[in-house]
């Protein structure tokens, strides 16, 4: 059977924590992608850099890389 997905953070692709990255992978999608929507939540929200925070502190690392 296939073993479901787990989000992680990123320890090959990562800018600052690897958060991002580790969503980009867990969506199939461009890390690229998923940091510019960060980017506009922290801009236009102003929670992003709490979330990116917390989210550091509980993902754990990556074990796919």
């Amino acid at each position: 059977m296939n073993e479901p997905k787990k989000l992680m953070r990123s320890t090959q692709n990562k800018m600052v924590a690897g958060v991002c990255a580790g969503f980009a992978h867990y969506l199939n999608v461009d890390p690229t992608l998923v940091r510019a929507i960060y980017v506009a939540m922290v801009l236009l929200a102003g929670f992003g850099v709490l979330l990116y925070l917390v989210l550091w502190i509980i993902m754990p690392a990556d074990h796919w890389s």
